[in-house]
């Protein structure tokens, strides 16, 4: 294990180096440490073919670092096997392969999806539109103002017609985390199928899928250190071998005559065409350097962070924290809004002064309607800010009022 040094840690990533700007947007994506960059690069520069199709060394080898790194992701999740770890784009694709391949094969009309109000965006749509084409129904499970979802409302929800529950571990507004592990407990007692969306808990907190108990999980590797288009889609190896395939084409069969086709075996029946071998590669590698220093170890770092900046903003005159007021219950995001500032004015602002943070609904419109706001700004955090770095930006985020017109008050 790796001993913690955050100024040993800010000389990994070339991109703060060569740059004085804040960068407070780690929840949307965050920067690639120098060696997931090499990964990548390596990877294009000695083993560039394309995976299984080949039957020389070239190929083979190219083979090798996809399973490999397949393996390495089953391993940080702690599924069974490698087999239950299937290679997308990103969460949300990971998302609507789920929604699409399990609606095929459980929906019928009258059924129900409940789908918590917390959710990103790309764990909405896919349900609505799956639940539109079998003639099924979306159940929202709604949270409280804190972002709590007590586990009593969720089994009050469940009938004998509802099929699959899609839950988010931690909200990518507020930054509560749910209890998947009771969640999923509930969802099994009465034949439901969980799908957990890991996009904002994977790259910060210890995942177990099997303790969690969850069926199904989906993260993007660009949110942890990962390059962008590679995401992970985690399922129960018996789930999975029932789905249909998702896309078809190349590469996801065994044989193809005129009139039919035998699929290829877990996991190639759903990773048709070309995959992202590079992409793949650059994950485990991100994956290798997040356990070098141990999860454990970089969520301490971060929920210090987290909470000096939300003791922080608290303290500030005409400025309003969303979610929990515990400072140990956001998960690296502080969303926030400012009395009679716009969220993009306000971002604009922070911009201007070398802060780069998110402002808008998030993906998340049905929450903020839930919550009665139309939109906020976010500041996300990653083990390698600073304290510095937050009060730079305390320090602009109590000048906004005034900078906007609104004098020294």
């Amino acid at each position: 294990m790796t001993a913690w040094n955050p100024e040993n840690v800010r000389q990994d990533f070339v991109l703060l180096q060569n740059t004085d700007r804040v960068y407070f947007d780690n929840a949307a994506t965050s920067q690639k440490p120098a060696c997931v960059l090499d990964a990548e690069k390596r990877f294009y520069e000695k083993y560039n073919a394309n995976p299984f199709r080949g039957l020389y060394e070239l190929s083979e080898e190219a083979t090798e670092c996809y399973e490999d790194a397949r393996k390495t992701v089953a391993d940080f999740l702690h599924a069974s096997c490698p087999e239950e770890i299937v290679f997308t784009r990103n969460a949300t694709e990971s998302l609507n392969l789920a929604a699409y391949t399990l609606s095929e094969y459980l929906l019928k009309p009258g059924d129900e999806i409940i789908v918590s109000i917390m959710e990103h965006h790309s764990n909405i749509l896919p349900w609505q539109q799956a639940a539109k084409r079998y003639g099924a129904t979306v159940k929202y499970l709604e949270c409280d103002m804190d972002g709590t979802i007590p586990a009593e409302r969720l089994e009050s929800m469940i009938t004998d017609r509802t099929k699959i529950a899609a839950i988010t571990q931690i909200s990518n507004v507020l930054g509560c985390r749910n209890d998947l592990k009771t969640f999923a407990e509930i969802c099994h007692r009465h034949g439901v199928i969980l799908v957990g969306d890991g996009a904002q808990s994977v790259p910060h907190i210890a995942v177990d899928v099997q303790d969690l108990g969850v069926d199904f999980l989906s993260f993007s590797g660009h949110k942890m250190l990962a390059p962008m288009g590679i995401g992970v889609l985690y399922g129960k190896q018996e789930l999975l071998e029932k789905m249909p395939p998702f896309l078809t084409g190349g590469e996801m069969i065994e044989t193809v005559s005129r009139y039919d086709a035998v699929y290829a075996e877990l996991p190639h029946k759903f990773e048709a065409g070309t995959v992202n071998a590079g992409g793949a590669v650059g994950l485990a590698a991100a994956i290798d350097y997040l356990e070098s220093y141990g999860m454990d170890t970089l969520h301490a770092v971060e929920q210090e962070l987290t909470a000096y900046l939300f003791r922080g903003m608290n303290a500030i005159p005409h400025v309003h924290v969303l979610g929990s007021q515990r400072e140990d219950n956001h998960t690296g995001i502080v969303s926030f809004t400012v009395d009679q500032v716009h969220p993009h004015d306000i971002s604009e602002v922070l911009s201007s002064d070398g802060m780069d943070i998110r402002a808008g609904h998030h993906c998340a419109q049905p929450l903020h309607d839930h919550l009665g706001i139309h939109s906020t700004a976010r500041a996300s955090l990653m083990f390698y800010n600073t304290k510095e770095e937050i009060d730079r930006f305390l320090e602009s985020v109590s000048n906004i009022r005034r900078r906007m017109g609104f004098g020294n008050e």
